[in-house]
């Protein structure tokens, strides 16, 4: 038996999307931002004036970094308590909805130790908060996901955890949240949610309903993610808003795998951007995975579905289309760093989604691709 969850009470899309917000009951609202992206293209400003023309008070909280840490959400919780919203609003990328998500559920049970957050026993329902989220970025899909991921900055580790509770209750997709992003947030974004949609096809969880759904966020995503990056295309910018959030609404009932393991262990100790980690290291994973018959097959029908021979070879096409470099090295991690660190990379990088991999990885494995990925070479 598998309980399957798609997304909250509801996802509203569509340009002027954010315009839904008049219609809910909210008189205090708590909204959580990473800050200069939403303000530069003036959406944080058209949210409060929407509320303040219904009578909602609110108070903005900004400043989230690109890896929220532990100690973010902490003091996030104390602004909350003395504002105490009825509403939390998540906005911009998925380090704001993250960090929204588990300040909004940790908010309502002030018993528990927030800096433990993730290893502990995390509360399974919102009872007084109201959680919406509006993603300024088109990636994560944390709108409507069960997941929420903080960074223990003192273990160098990004720990991801998972409740019912984390799922907002609406999520509102309006392309004009995502107008303003550089070139290289929409491909590296993209292709995290590329990365959601393909781990979730081939992982051994699959099941009817996540598998029609994945596969079409692959086709929409490889088709239109290209233009997306194209200044100006709100068309493809809104295709790829919605494919995203289509392949979050997958992979959360199915989980993802090695790459995103491997891009957890390299965010916590770098800083890097956790989509371009996704993005340089999917097409190794892969590679990996295609030794086990049943990935082989699926990429496989992935490769017909976007009309090309080898899959593997089309992510590193696409890769190369958006500016994503091909190695780690690349990046800037200095071969110095990665050698003192490559124990604890590899020690971290085997955790989390790694442990739902569709192929079993060892130690010894772990380090052939770690070391693949950082020179940029093949692993077969």
């Amino acid at each position: 038996m598998k309980e399957l969850r798609f997304h909250g009470r509801s996802i509203v899309t569509g340009r002027g999307a954010v315009g839904f917000l008049k219609d809910l009951p909210v008189a205090r609202a708590f909204i959580v931002t990473g800050g200069s992206s939403v303000v530069r293209n003036g959406m944080l400003a058209k949210i409060q004036d929407l509320l303040a023309g219904k009578g909602c008070q609110t108070l903005v909280y900004s400043g989230i970094p690109k890896n929220p840490p532990v100690e973010t959400v902490v003091d996030g919780i104390a602004r909350m308590r003395e504002f105490a919203p009825d509403t939390v609003i998540g906005i911009g990328g998925g380090s704001a909805l993250d960090a929204a998500k588990v300040m909004s559920v940790f908010y309502e049970h002030p018993e528990l130790d927030v800096a433990a957050a993730f290893r502990q026993a995390i509360p399974q329902q919102r009872e007084k908060i109201r959680l919406i989220a509006i993603p300024g970025t088109s990636g994560t899909a944390s709108e409507v996901t069960c997941f929420a991921v903080l960074t223990y900055r003192g273990e160098d580790l990004k720990v991801g955890g998972k409740s019912p509770a984390f799922v907002p209750d609406y999520a509102i997709l309006d392309v004009d949240m995502t107008l303003s992003m550089p070139r290289n947030v929409a491909a590296e974004t993209g292709m995290d949610a590329m990365a959601h949609a393909v781990e979730c096809y081939t992982n051994p969880a699959l099941d009817d309903f996540t598998e029609t759904m994945a596969a079409g966020a692959v086709e929409g995503l490889y088709r239109h993610l290209p233009a997306s990056c194209a200044v100006g295309d709100a068309a493809a910018r809104e295709k790829v808003h919605n494919y995203q959030c289509l392949a979050g609404c997958a992979f959360a009932n199915v989980g993802t795998g090695l790459d995103h393991g491997i891009a957890h262990a390299f965010g916590g100790r770098y800083d890097l951007g956790h989509g371009l980690l996704i993005a340089v290291a999917l097409p190794y994973v892969l590679e990996f995975n295609s030794r086990d018959p049943l990935v082989r097959e699926k990429l496989a029908r992935l490769a017909k579905r976007i009309d090309r021979d080898d899959f593997v070879a089309a992510i590193r096409e696409l890769n190369s289309r958006l500016g994503i470099p091909a190695s780690f090295k690349a990046l800037g991690i200095s071969e110095a760093d990665f050698a003192a660190d490559f124990a604890t990379l590899t020690e971290n990088s085997l955790k989390g989604s790694t442990r739902v991999n569709p192929v079993p990885v060892s130690t010894d494995d772990m380090q052939v691709i770690l070391r693949s990925i950082y020179e940029g070479r093949s692993i077969q």
